[in-house]
């Protein structure tokens, strides 16, 4: 049987007393913002910083909701009139986002957040801005990535997908394509820090559904490189605008070959 905690003075415990054992510590999420703007949380003790907004309003649907009016402000950066167009590179850099927080965490620091209890804020510029209550780590189930798909790919990226499909026709598997491209770019930042165990982390969550089939994930002495089966739409951006360093496509595609990019 563990000793009560023993009597405590105005200064601390008494002399001779039994001392209580510490409890879990919380992760130094504030490591991760050295890797890059993607990769930085916010765990500073008190309220959410001010601007903030619960994370789930921004899987919202219809014309007033933050995502729609993001997609208005990405589809008017890139100059463009589609709107699927402009939720692809939305969703693919919030996908980025998630996957560096997750995947950062879990390499660097050997945890994954879930931000169950997370708020955004959606900055002029940059990525978004992620805050969390500071939560002492625990002893989870499972691996790293399952504890990576869980809090990446089921709890932010499944509503995000349905949050952006609202808004524009994207098909699934472009989605998850945009999912699979995310990740392999957050692996290219991070491989080195952590080469080896960023590289099997993601080579792991490739090879499950639903990223299984994706893309190819190549990895050797010169870093990674990955190339997917799905286009994410950007050549549609305009002329002159090209293709993705990981797209399926060696050329832009002409109309007739479009309805295959989905």
């Amino acid at each position: 049987m563990n000793p009560a905690p023993g009597p405590t003075g105005p200064l601390g415990p008494v002399p001779g007393s039994p001392v209580p054992a510490p409890g879990p510590a919380v992760p130094d999420y504030g490591r991760l913002a050295a890797v890059g703007p993607y990769f930085a949380l916010d765990t500073s003790f008190g309220p959410p910083p001010e601007g903030f907004r619960p994370l789930p309003e921004l899987y919202g649907t219809g014309p007033d909701a933050p995502l729609a009016d993001r997609l208005r402000v990405v589809a008017r950066r890139l100059g463009t009139h589609e709107p699927r167009v402009a939720a692809s590179i939305l969703h693919l850099g919030l996908a980025a986002r998630f996957w560096s927080v997750g995947l950062g965490s879990a390499v660097l620091l050997g945890t994954v957040p879930t931000l169950e209890h997370a708020w955004v804020r959606i900055p002029d510029q940059g990525p978004i801005d992620l805050w969390t209550p500071p939560e002492p780590a625990r002893p989870e189930a499972g691996t790293l990535a399952d504890r990576l798909h869980a809090a990446v790919l089921t709890g932010q990226l499944d509503p995000l997908a349905a949050a952006v499909r609202a808004a524009a026709p994207l098909s699934p598997r472009l989605l998850l394509g945009n999912a699979a491209s995310a990740l392999a770019g957050t692996l290219r930042v991070l491989d080195p820090h952590a080469p080896g165990a960023a590289r099997a982390l993601v080579a792991e969550l490739l090879d499950r559904p639903p990223l299984a089939g994706t893309g190819t994930l190549r990895t050797g002495p010169r870093g990674t490189a990955f190339r997917r089966n799905s286009c994410c739409l950007y050549y549609r951006v305009g002329p002159g605008a090209g293709l993705c360093g990981d797209c399926c496509f060696t050329a832009p595609p002409t109309r007739r070959e479009d309805g295959r990019n989905g």
